[in-house]
């Protein structure tokens, strides 16, 4: 791909993404809807405008690592034990049953048993882009819905990262499991190194310089795409090391700064990920998974409302504010596109059961958007009365 084709083909996805987001919000769906069907529109299967998805892929994952990194930033290792004491049951019950259901649903269809398997973890999440982008900044901050949702989130983040973890030992390259035991060995000595160099070197340089925001910018982009770099050469994935390097720095004070200013090039490479997922569903595959996809999607819209309902008003909560959670929580996450993306690449998933996956996130973004819109108080409310920032 020329120099000119690449700019050709970011001028289309961004000026696209502007259009339909705008179509989007008037629809009151979600922004990520817009990126994602702008890639099936202009995409290999649509007007193929954009023909050679591969390098926006590759750039796109960039966006992944720098989620990963800012979801790690908001992780503070003394607010984890506290999560696990507040929502362990309920995210680990709830993520066990919805495993175990796509799990069932993927052999029914004749799925692999190691395609059954992720079809089953991309079940399991929650997506948590949706969960807090639907969530107006009053409840996020002050309210007690917002602090058990992101207690549910962040520990099914972490479960998710396990799952990415897993991938590698999934794959064709993993020979009698020494693959996977090997990278049992190597976390922790990722997540050693990465407190060690942070406590000792890395802090100490922001606390010299700390006045400096640009040189605050370039240590933070250094130390994520670094360390994800680290955990490629131990082999890992970028994923995971970049998440290592926003827990490592989560205590830090300069954290929430950080999160901030890498929000915006976090949301550029995202629009990226989001379009190159569009652009790489099978549409002459969807025909097939339609059904499978129907059954996952309708599991996530009507089944985890009041799974997480009923686990919620067992742990103490008012029902009423569980079956809000439980609506707030009912899709599936933006790790299963994470999913399917590293399950194909590592040869774990045929192209047909990565687009079974999303086409289900697909379908679950759509349907949560549209019923939290109607019922609760969100910044893209259809009643003006619900309309909350």
């Amino acid at each position: 791909m020329t120099g000119h084709a690449v700019l050709f083909s970011i001028f289309l996805i961004f000026t696209g993404a502007a259009l339909l987001a705008t179509l989007a919000l008037y629809a009151r769906q979600s922004l990520l809807v817009a990126y994602i069907a702008l890639g099936i529109l202009i995409g290999p299967w649509g007007l193929a405008l954009v023909s050679e998805p591969d390098l926006i892929r590759d750039i796109a994952q960039v966006g992944i690592i720098f989620l990963l990194f800012l979801l790690g930033l908001n992780l503070h290792p003394q607010k984890l034990l506290h999560l696990l004491r507040e929502a362990m049951r309920v995210t680990v019950l709830s993520s066990a049953l919805f495993a175990a259901g796509g799990f069932g649903i993927g052999a029914a269809f004749g799925y692999t048993v190691t395609e059954s398997l992720l079809i089953g973890a991309a079940a399991m999440f929650s997506s948590t882009i949706i969960g807090l982008k639907l969530l107006p900044a009053t409840a996020l901050h002050h309210q007690h819905v917002g602090e058990v949702i992101i207690s549910i989130l962040l520990l099914q983040d972490l479960l998710a990262i396990l799952v990415l973890l897993l991938l590698r030992g999934l794959g064709p390259e993993a020979a009698g499991g020494t693959e996977l035991l090997r990278l049992v060995v190597a976390l922790p000595a990722l997540v050693l190194g990465a407190f060690l160099v942070e406590r000792h070197v890395l802090i100490r340089l922001v606390r010299r310089f700390d006045q400096i925001q640009e040189y605050i910018f370039l240590v933070a982009i250094g130390w994520c795409l670094g360390i994800a770099e680290l955990g490629t050469a131990l082999g890992l994935s970028p994923e995971v090391g970049a998440f290592v390097a926003g827990v490592a720095l989560a205590s830090s004070p300069i954290s929430r700064f950080i999160a901030e200013s890498l929000r915006p090039l976090r949301d550029f490479f995202l629009i990226m990920f989001f379009f190159a997922v569009g652009a790489g569903l099978q549409l002459p595959a969807m025909g097939r998974v339609l059904i499978p996809a129907l059954l996952l999607a309708a599991a996530a819209l009507w089944v985890k409302p009041p799974l997480f309902r009923r686990l919620l008003t067992r742990e103490g909560e008012r029902p009423e504010l569980a079956t809000e959670i439980g609506v707030r929580l009912g899709q599936v996450s933006e790790f299963s596109l994470l999913i399917a993306y590293l399950g194909t690449a590592h040869g774990a998933l045929r192209a047909e059961a990565s687009t079974l996956i999303q086409l289900t996130v697909l379908l679950t973004f759509v349907g949560s958007s549209y019923r939290v819109g109607r019922r609760y108080p969100t910044p893209i409310a259809t009643d003006a009365r619900l309309r909350r920032d």
